[in-house]
């Protein structure tokens, strides 16, 4: 999540007395669609920054190696790609997450099939596994 959809989710939960409260699990579907729609317009505003730094380099608008004023246009090609990628897997994820919501399995674990708790889902709406499972799969993997 970017530092934007971080402040976005913050303000959408409200604040009192310094601590965020947690909204009621009583609309995943209305949740998902509100992460659908951040993930879109954040995958269209990079598409346009992509292809703005792709028409400026074929115009021959800028010196990509002698630019004393910041990073080559290639380097930062590659960092709107990279943002691009992760916006599309996380576009993948909620895609993910509202099937399972239609199939009835949102809010299951998928390794063990227990519950995942309301905290969690609502920190990682898209999440696949239960705070247990997804650790024991961390320590799997280091």
């Amino acid at each position: 999540m970017s530092s934007r959809e971080a402040r976005q989710w913050r303000r959408s939960c409200g604040r009192r007395s310094g601590i965020h409260h947690v909204r009621p699990l009583s609309g995943p579907a209305s949740r998902l669609a509100e992460l659908r729609l951040i993930a879109s317009r954040r995958i269209a505003s990079l598409t346009r920054s992509f292809d703005d730094i792709v028409t400026a380099a074929a115009d021959g608008a800028t010196d990509d190696e002698h630019d004393p004023e910041g990073h080559t246009t290639a380097w930062e090609r590659q960092q709107i790609a990279a943002l691009l990628t992760a916006a599309n897997a996380k576009l993948a994820e909620i895609a993910e997450a509202e099937a399972r919501l239609a199939e009835g399995l949102y809010g299951r674990c998928a390794a063990c099939e227990l519950e995942i708790s309301r905290a969690r889902l609502e920190a990682l709406p898209a999440t696949t596994r239960c705070k247990a499972c997804a650790a024991a799969n961390i320590k799997r993997h280091d």
